[in-house]
């Protein structure tokens, strides 16, 4: 009898739980902003957790709304839960609004403005967007209409009836209808993460800050009219008494030096220091008022700005004057001295630097003339220092540079071949990456598409379809693929997979995992990057086999029969090697497993003897009891064996960076010695240690490709490289440098005899040693 484990359920604890943190988060975050965002998350958990008890949603399946077949695209929050909401649902977009005004429709619904663009009024609209390629596809459903019109266009009256068989009984719920464009469907030649609307939006949210502004309002306004103070007091001749000889002209001058305070305090109300009075400044307008016999005549103000009760004032004690005199020159030395006048140019200097608020503002008049749906195809002219025409125009000093922490914004809608943004640093991680490269895939993927107007409208389709979010699946069932919608369905017969289609796809997949290795070594691919490259792999025919990361908590018991013959793929290349070596693997007996069959329940192949190899190397009893480090460990094991798709992209794609593997095993052993010297001092190390564990692999990987020559200058520079770490990452992976070289000069790590060595994998159901090394 096979041993299964229990198999796990949707949990709908896991949705209370999300509810209650975004009702916290709705009703009591100080951003009003995060509050709004958090009120959808209310309304979305609400919907799974009724739709879960009322047995709407199935949650764990591949048709998790009931009444919405397979290809209908869900609303999924996180965790992949559907809310039972369509993505192509909602009310009427005020596109379909335009579209019932402008046909004079009765009743302004889903529909109606369905059944318009079946007349021929609309379907020459139709006709029109295919030529020109204006449109947005934002779900892949928004297609629909538009490959019926090119089906009929094109003589296949037949399919285009049978897909519009297929989705009218839901025309009043989802919109088939693409929105208009200004700008054409891109090509995928280059790419960018925000559009220029997303730019303009976070320049927008640059405020002026209150701190800087006040800074500045003291230096310009309130400074010199301190010097002039001062200027002011130190024309007395003798200032013992009352008697001071003063110049001809000097009360004149002083009384209007107070009016002028008045006028300045009443215009410039950031900076609040010259009203203290304790601050020598301050002294000394109030000994000139007592001197002259005037009364102030600006209140100060309050926090809510209302004038405050004038205090009762004490005449300004003579000595108290000198004494701020005194002060003030000892400081700054005498206004129109060489050290004053110096201060106070650096002053004026600093004074006269543009804000982030005010470069903002700059920024985004430089945009005026762009639209919001695009990317940058420069960003040089952007971030140009402030032009003369504009420092008039706007009162920003000519000049000024346009620091980092503008120029990151402006440059991450750079739109620009993906390579170049990875190599710019404008794509930092293998998840960006993920998120850039379905644009490349889709242009690839249509070429196969011979007319130009299909071609543009299965790009816009591949676009949309891989923003469709993941759901969270059992019993080893797939998401839904691309060719199972109705509408890439009903023009299948007229893609034509040539040998220059097949050829661009294998550029294309080999530029791109030549990419992810050279740029992110010691990272796991993530699995929408996964699944872009498989999409490339079966274009290009290239056999290729990749598997996704599983999820612990959801994990099954076992794995689709695709994870054998990863594992068998990968000894291929591996057999003999020191990552066979060092992770114990006996490839020819995996290369011999061949009881692949399908398991009642499950909707995949799998094979016994290879999830059972799995939980052997993990130490696990099938028999136990089923829990999350369990499932990580057996898991963990089918990434060894597989290698995590590395070997795949070795062979059979033929990735190989110019410079060699010696290169990507040293970036990925950084990455290992920058996760494990951020375990000291982590309250919860475990995933940081599941992380460099990944990253060691890689390592290993990367080191078993280069030549023997090689791998002993990487592994002298590996200690180099540590002894470079703080104290107490060296000592922590001091047992993991000693067991890859106890292997090298051909030892085992499973001789448990052997002291102070370690094979380094991440999941523990007992406590990870390297947590307290």
């Amino acid at each position: 009898m096979n041993e299964i484990h229990v198999r796990p359920v949707a949990n709908p604890g896991y949705a209370d739980w999300q509810l209650a943190k975004a009702f916290v988060t709705a009703a009591s975050h100080e951003d009003a902003a995060t509050r709004r965002r958090a009120d959808e998350r209310v309304r979305q958990w609400t919907q799974v957790g009724r739709g879960m008890a009322d047995g709407s949603l199935s949650v764990g399946s591949r048709t998790p709304v009931r009444g919405l077949p397979a290809w209908v695209t869900p609303e999924v929050v996180r965790g992949g839960f559907a809310t039972g909401d369509a993505a192509a649902g909602g009310p009427l977009t005020a596109h379909e609004s335009a579209v019932a005004d402008r046909a004079g429709l009765r009743a302004a619904d889903r529909r109606a403005v369905f059944r318009y663009f079946l007349t021929d009024a609309g379907m020459a609209e139709l006709h029109a967007m295919l030529d020109d390629g204006r449109y947005h596809v934002a779900v892949p459903e928004e297609a629909a209409l538009l490959t019926i019109a090119w089906l009929l266009r094109a003589g296949n009256r037949a399919e285009a009836l049978a897909l519009l068989d297929e989705i009218a009984p839901y025309a009043d719920r989802l919109r088939f209808l693409p929105r208009p464009s200004d700008t054409p469907v891109p090509d995928g030649s280059a790419v960018h993460r925000e559009t220029v609307g997303d730019l303009r939006a976070t320049l927008a949210a640059r405020p002026p800050k209150p701190a800087v502004e006040a800074m500045n309002e003291a230096l310009t306004v309130w400074n010199p009219y301190a010097d002039q103070l001062l200027a002011h007091w130190l024309e007395t001749v003798d200032d013992d008494g009352p008697g001071a000889i003063r110049p001809a002209g000097w009360a004149e001058r002083g009384r209007e030096l107070l009016k002028r305070y008045d006028r300045l305090a009443a215009q410039h109300k950031l900076c609040s220091k010259h009203r203290n009075p304790k601050e020598n400044s301050a002294i000394l307008r109030t000994a000139l008022a007592d001197t002259l016999g005037v009364t102030p005549g600006t209140p100060a103000r309050t926090l809510f700005g209302r004038a405050a009760k004038p205090a009762a004032r004490v005449p300004v004690a003579h000595g108290l004057l000198r004494h701020a005199v005194q002060a003030m020159v000892a400081k700054r030395g005498a206004p129109g001295s060489p050290e004053h006048t110096a201060l106070r140019a650096r002053q004026a200097a600093d004074a006269s630097t543009a804000t982030l608020h005010e470069l903002a503002r700059v920024l985004i008049s430089r945009l005026a003339n762009l639209r919001d749906e695009a990317g940058l195809p420069d960003t040089a002219w952007v971030l140009e220092p402030v032009t003369e025409e504009e420092a008039d125009r706007m009162g920003v000093r000519a000049g000024s540079p346009i620091p980092d922490s503008l120029r990151h914004p402006v440059e991450r809608a750079l739109s620009a071949p993906v390579a170049e943004l990875v190599e710019r640093g404008i794509v930092p991680s293998a998840e960006v990456l993920a998120e850039l490269v379905p644009q490349l895939v889709a242009a690839t993927t249509s070429l196969a598409y011979h007319d130009p107007a299909l071609r543009t409208l299965m790009t816009a389709v591949y676009g949309a379809f891989a923003e469709r979010r993941s759901l969270l699946l059992l019993n080893l069932e797939h998401q839904v693929r691309l060719e199972e919608l109705p509408w890439v369905k009903g023009v299948s017969k007229y893609r034509r997979v040539s040998s220059d289609t097949a050829g661009n796809a294998r550029a294309a997949l080999t530029e791109l995992g030549t990419l992810t290795v050279r740029a992110f070594p010691g990272t796991i691919v993530p699995n929408p990057l996964l699944q872009e490259l498989g999409s490339l792999a079966r274009q290009a025919d290239a056999g290729a086999v990749f598997t996704e990361e599983l999820a612990a908590d959801i994990f099954m018991g076992t794995f689709s029969a695709k994870f054998l013959r990863a594992a068998q793929a990968a000894g291929e290349l591996l057999e003999g090697t020191l990552y066979e070596r060092y992770y114990g693997i006996d490839y020819a007996a995996i290369r011999a497993i061949g009881d692949v069959k399908r398991e009642r329940g499950l909707a995949a192949d799998t094979s016994d003897a290879f999830a059972a190899l799995c939980r052997d190397r993990a130490g696990i009893d099938p028999r136990g009891r089923w829990w999350v480090a369990a499932n990580g460990k057996v898991i963990e094991q089918a990434q060894i064996l597989t290698t995590h798709n590395l070997a795949a992209l070795v062979y059979p794609i033929g990735v190989e960076p110019p410079e060699g593997w010696a290169e990507p095993a040293r970036g990925a052993y950084r990455t290992v010695c920058r996760l494990v010297q951020q375990i000291a001092g982590n309250p919860r190390p475990l995933g940081t240690i599941k992380d460099a564990a990944y990253a060691w692999r890689q390592t290993v990987f990367f080191l078993s490709l280069c030549g023997l020559e090689e791998q002993f200058a990487v592994v002298a520079w590996m200690a180099e490289e540590t002894a470079r770490r703080p104290e107490h990452t060296a000592r922590r992976l001091a047992p993991v440098l000693a067991g890859l070289r106890h292997v090298f000069v051909g030892g085992s790590l499973d001789d448990t005899a052997v002291p102070n060595v370690r094979r380094f994998t991440g999941w523990d159901t007992g406590g990870h040693w390297m947590r307290d090394a």
